[in-house]
């Protein structure tokens, strides 16, 4: 009913940014809170950042004063500005959301993710 697309990532070396998107299409009512998880092999999913729909923005520690979370409503669309990035930052990249198809009805969905590979 709901798919969240991802785009971006890729192989960047040390110091180096990459910008990554996911919209939502289908049955769309209201995109409510919008985030980025990750996850590295042998790792637990971890957030990364997240995104109220009015922008009101939390980032994990590790992330803060590099990444940016951002999103478009009108396009029903979340961006992840990575700067500075690190070897650490290497993981597979999640977006999830919470998505009402309904006024009385709000579901979470997840993106296929995307690979983010930093090399030092």
């Amino acid at each position: 009913q709901v798919q969240l697309v991802q785009s971006g990532g890729g192989l960047v070396q040390a110091g180096g940014s990459l910008r990554l998107s996911c919209a939502a299409s289908g049955n769309i009512f209201k995109v409510n809170v919008m985030g980025w998880y990750r996850q590295a092999p042998g790792n637990q999913r971890e957030l990364v950042a997240d995104i109220t729909r009015d922008g009101i923005t939390g980032y994990a520690r590790a992330v803060k004063g590099r990444f940016t979370i951002s999103r478009d409503n009108a396009k029903n669309t979340l961006y992840l500005q990575m700067n500075s990035l690190k070897p650490e930052d290497t993981a597979n990249y999640y977006c999830n959301a919470d998505v009402q198809s309904n006024p009385n009805w709000e579901y979470n969905y997840w993106g296929q993710g995307t690979q983010v590979t930093v090399s030092s």
